[in-house]
């Protein structure tokens, strides 16, 4: 067994000198980052498959891909903390300032049409963090302690974590169960839903040509999101807030009837 502190040694490094040409990978993690593939980019295009698995529900049906007024709008924006880190998360905000972001959303978007299937645990059952490989020629590999899969977790982007310890483990012996524990929940249905389709259409988003309409919602939905998430059908804005006296109201409010 072998410890990476992420300080001394880096997951990302480590990952580079395991990943084989034609392996499979496989992966249980919190999120994904298109910069976690970016710093792999070129061990991860070598792969035979990727399996992802998002350990706790992500971009499951009903969670937080309901497109708003999909009539008006061909586009929706996540909710979730782990479904808005496939952009990069609040710890990679130097790689997303390099304004590369369109070149590797692409690139990440057509591996993973290629090679990867994304699942989503879609019950409130935990499920521990790990990654695989089994490769053609060489000894299974696992690393357990990974909490996502982004450039802070590979150790290239400094996280918020005070130690981010990861066990890596070698030999048929010491990851067989953590293989077949991977393939047994891999293959039930009942506890996950394929959200390949609904994480490539996120990363493409990131590349494609936006129309005002598009850039004014999102725009409109950043700003206000915190507010709209506190009210429903029974608890409506109250008008005494004063939300209506804002710049921001005024400027945008008669705009809105427009599109809306």
């Amino acid at each position: 067994m072998e410890t990476i502190d992420n300080l001394n040694s880096l997951l990302g490094d480590s990952l580079k000198d395991t990943l084989q040409p034609g392996g499979k990978l496989k992966i249980a993690a919190s999120c994904f980052s298109m910069f976690a593939y970016e710093a792999l980019k070129e061990e991860l295009e070598k792969l035979e498959s990727v399996e992802f698995i998002f350990t706790s529900p992500t971009f499951a049906q009903g969670s937080s891909t309901d497109k708003i007024r999909k009539e008006r709008r061909e586009f929706f924006i996540p909710k979730l903390e782990r479904e808005r880190n496939l952009y990069g998360t609040e710890f990679e905000i130097q790689l997303r300032n390099k304004l590369t972001q369109r070149a590797i959303a692409r690139e990440c978007a057509e591996w993973i049409r290629n090679k990867v299937t994304f699942r989503s645990n879609a019950t409130k059952s935990r499920m521990q963090e790990m990654a695989c490989l089994d490769a053609q020629d060489e000894e299974p590999t696992v690393y357990f302690g990974l909490q996502g899969f982004t450039a802070v977790d590979l150790g290239y982007q400094k996280g918020e974590a005070l130690s981010s310890f990861v066990n890596k483990f070698s030999g048929e012996a010491m990851t067989r169960q953590f293989l077949t524990s991977f393939d047994q929940i891999w293959q039930d249905e009942e506890k996950l839903e394929d959200v390949t389709a609904q994480v490539i259409e996120h990363i493409s988003n990131v590349y494609s040509e936006n129309a005002p309409e598009r850039i004014y919602f999102v725009m409109l939905y950043n700003i206000f999101s915190e507010f709209l998430e506190d009210i429903d059908e029974d608890v409506l804005p109250n008008d005494r807030t004063g939300y209506e006296d804002s710049v921001v109201w005024k400027k945008l409010f008669n705009l809105s009837l427009i599109h809306i």
